[in-house]
């Protein structure tokens, strides 16, 4: 029975703390969201924390407030503002859907708002960084395969903004990060068309490094994709086009072999 008696006993002073931790945890979470509403009750000034705690990096913080801003007055004049705001914390703090998805409900609500160009490149940079050594990892895979959709995605947002948008001020960028994507993407073919020489494809080769020639014209890595030609197309016996590929690869890159 004494045992029982002290089984008993521990069993209850278990459950009594159990309880206690749960209760307070609830009344924390309560005390998180109340804080959130209290500080959302001035718009103006809740607008201006969020602003300062994400330029303070609590992107947590900010990001709460601006979604229980836009939850209490989604029709405010602040609406849009914080749907810049919202993506833009959402891409620091690494939420690269929610960031993607609010650039394309705002571009597809305000098609001529004047800051479409900024969604854009918010939508471009989300999809850039996701994962910046994905080519990198996917050339130790089956390179027979495409590489992540990403990938493209990217290029295809920052070609838009630099073609609708010339004039704006991430347009220089964008065409930075469009001629890294080419020399990578690149580099890529040129490595998928050269796992497929090595291995008799030849047709195969020739096909990928043309692809490469045209999709990423002006890229370092045309050279590569010509000499890659230039031998599948011997293997071939095409003699023609070997030698015009060969013509072309001396006149654009005279140094070149």
């Amino acid at each position: 029975m004494q045992l029982i008696s002290q089984l008993n006993s521990v069993f209850f002073r278990r459950s009594r703390l159990l309880l206690i931790i749960v209760l307070c945890g609830s009344l924390l979470a309560c005390a998180g969201k109340d804080e959130i509403q209290t500080e959302v009750q001035n718009i103006t000034e809740a607008y201006e924390l969020a602003k300062l705690s994400v330029a303070r990096g609590n992107y947590r913080k900010g990001i709460q407030i601006f979604e229980a801003i836009q939850a209490r007055y989604p029709f405010s004049d602040l609406s849009r503002q914080i749907q810049l705001e919202l993506m833009h914390a959402y891409y620091k703090s690494g939420q690269i859907e929610q960031a993607i998805e609010t650039t394309e409900t705002f571009m597809r609500e305000n098609p001529i708002h004047p800051r479409v160009d900024y969604a854009l490149y918010i939508k471009a940079l989300s999809y850039y960084e996701s994962d910046a050594g994905m080519l990198e990892r996917w050339f130790k895979r089956d390179v027979s395969k495409r590489p992540p959709k990403d990938v493209e995605l990217a290029y295809g947002s920052l070609r838009r903004l630099v073609e609708r948008y010339p004039e704006s001020e991430y347009a220089p960028d964008a065409e930075q990060r469009m001629l890294a994507i080419k020399e990578r993407m690149s580099i890529y073919e040129n490595h998928v068309a050269d796992y497929y020489l090595r291995r008799g494809a030849y047709v195969a080769a020739v096909n990928r490094a043309k692809s490469a020639l045209e999709q990423y014209n002006g890229a370092t890595g045309n050279a590569e994709s010509l000499r890659i030609m230039i031998e599948a197309y011997d293997k071939l016996g095409m003699g023609d086009l070997r030698d015009d590929a060969t013509k072309v690869l001396h006149e654009n890159f005279p140094n070149e072999g």
